[in-house]
């Protein structure tokens, strides 16, 4: 600014708010560029991904020009981008006047906007916009919508009993599906079970075509343990739209969650897979499978010996990039894990078997990703006659250790992503559970079996016997040495 520079000067003070919003220096500085001809409005110029720094600097300009009700759309933008940061933690939010001179109807929509993204419970640093949400309700005091989308902040940042009351004035001054929706959440939010859902029956009888409250009230009475009545919301939603995307993931979350049957999971996994559009802001299936042994990432048990494959070569130092991009211990569903591994197709299988036969010592799960990569080769084979299952199979060919294991999950990733391979995975897994049931170790196929789609009741039940055994800690000291000699004589 000194220099007379001031676009350079308007980049670093936007990235200073980035990092420190209410730092009073980047204050200080933008009431000089303020005190321009202009308000230095034009060195803030916004479009559809304008950075967070950008948006809230060209707020308080506005707000210092005397517009302040055009910098709050921004200044909640910012918001909606870092949520935890206090982009508006300064003096001219806080002015009654901003919820006076702002319209009900537009406030209102910035509040849905932001509602929408952040979660419940909200970071505090969103509490001054329920101030000038208090101003605006206090100027507008039957104005339906901001008091329902004013309830919904409310909610968020942990003032029940205000969100149940401004809810409550919204749905009397005009009733509607929207108003009871609001109303719904706030009861819940505050714990008042049988009131939220009496709000979200009357949503039902503004609009019974409307099936998103349908899988509302149902994943409401799931989460308090009345999962009878839960599935029978779901089912009246899905008579009347079978393909609808919130009923059936909450069908298949709350069966599964019923009867513990993994095919629930397994066909959602399909859903997903046939309805990307439909299924992407949806977490049931990852939720399912969160800490649950190879559904939701590597089980945390002792691991198995490394394992021998036959390749003389050593890993490219490319390989080993690539590996280290997309390895990780955890996955959100085993469909996602070979989603995770597409980058590996621009592997070799021989870089792939070079990797398995000499693992990068800081590769988390090294084996598991590297089987996942030979998973992606020649995927326009049908799977029996495929190169990618008889290059596995050649993995399982040997003991139990972690090459053996990985092969194992790569196969059964297989099944999850294709019906078409189920029945021969599911009889793989069999036979080699079946194999190594008395031998050291087992207990890890056992918990592969378990997240394997299709497996006959009676596997299940051994798999299920299996890994309720103990985990017996791996030995230390000496007896580790002798455990590390046993396994050079086999």
């Amino acid at each position: 600014m000194a220099r007379e520079e001031p676009e350079k000067a308007a980049d670093h003070l936007a990235g200073a708010l980035a990092h420190a919003p209410a730092l009073p220096e980047v204050h200080e500085l933008l009431s000089r560029l303020a005190a321009r001809p202009g308000g230095g409005l034009d060195l803030f110029q916004v479009g559809p991904h304008t950075s967070a720094g950008r948006l809230a600097a060209r707020a308080h300009l506005l707000a210092a020009a005397g517009r302040p009700e055009d910098g709050l759309p921004l200044l909640t933008a910012a918001s909606g981008h870092a949520p935890a940061a206090d982009w508006a933690g300064v003096p001219w939010v806080a002015e009654p006047a901003l919820g006076v001179r702002i319209e009900p109807g537009l406030l209102a929509q910035i509040l849905m906007r932001l509602c929408t993204r952040v979660g419940e419970p909200a970071p505090p640093t969103l509490r001054p916009y329920l101030t000038v949400v208090r101003h605006a309700i206090a100027a507008y005091p039957e104005h339906a919508m901001l008091l329902g989308a004013g309830s919904a902040l409310a909610r968020r940042v942990g003032e029940h009993d205000l969100a149940v009351d401004w809810a409550a004035r919204g749905a009397r001054v005009r009733p509607s599906k929207l108003g009871e929706i609001w109303l719904g959440y706030a009861y819940r939010s505050a714990g008042r079970l049988p009131e939220a859902l009496a709000a979200l029956r009357r949503a039902v009888a503004h609009d019974p075509d409307d099936l998103s409250v349908y899988a509302d009230i149902a994943g409401t009475l799931a989460d308090n343990g009345r999962l009878e009545d839960a599935l029978s919301w779901v089912d009246r939603a899905l008579e009347r739209d079978p393909e609808y995307d919130c009923a059936v993931h909450t069908a298949h979350r709350l069966r599964y969650r019923a009867d513990g049957d993994l095919m629930h999971l397994v066909r959602l996994a399909d859903y997903i897979r046939d309805h990307p559009d439909e299924s992407h802001e949806h977490s049931d299936l990852g939720d399912c499978c969160r800490d649950t042994p190879w559904l939701g990432g590597a089980p945390a048990a002792a691991p198995l010996p490394r394992g021998h494959v036959a390749s003389g070569a050593e890993p490219s130092d490319e390989a080993v990039r690539r590996l280290r991009q997309v390895a990780a211990l955890s996955w959100s569903h085993p469909s996602a894990a070979y989603d995770a591994a597409v980058p590996l197709i621009m592997l070799t299988p021989g870089d792939l078997t070079a990797l398995l036969a000499h693992p990068p010592a800081d590769v988390a799960a090294a084996e598991i990703w590297a089987c996942l990569g030979l998973l992606h080769h020649g995927t326009e084979e049908p799977w029996l006659d495929s190169a990618r299952r008889r290059r596995l199979l050649e993995l399982l060919d040997g003991g139990l250790d972690r090459v053996t294991e990985a092969a194992l999950f790569a196969m059964i990733v297989a099944a999850w992503i294709d019906p078409a391979a189920r029945d021969d995975v599911a009889g793989v897994v069999t036979a080699r559970l079946s194999e190594v049931a008395s031998r050291p170790g087992a207990r890890s196929v056992a918990e592969l079996a378990l997240a394997t789609p299709g497996l006959d009741r009676s596997t299940r039940q051994l798999a299920a016997a299996m890994t309720r055994v103990p985990v017996v800690p791996r030995p230390r000291g000496r007896n580790r040495l002798l455990l590390k000699w046993s396994f050079r004589q086999r």
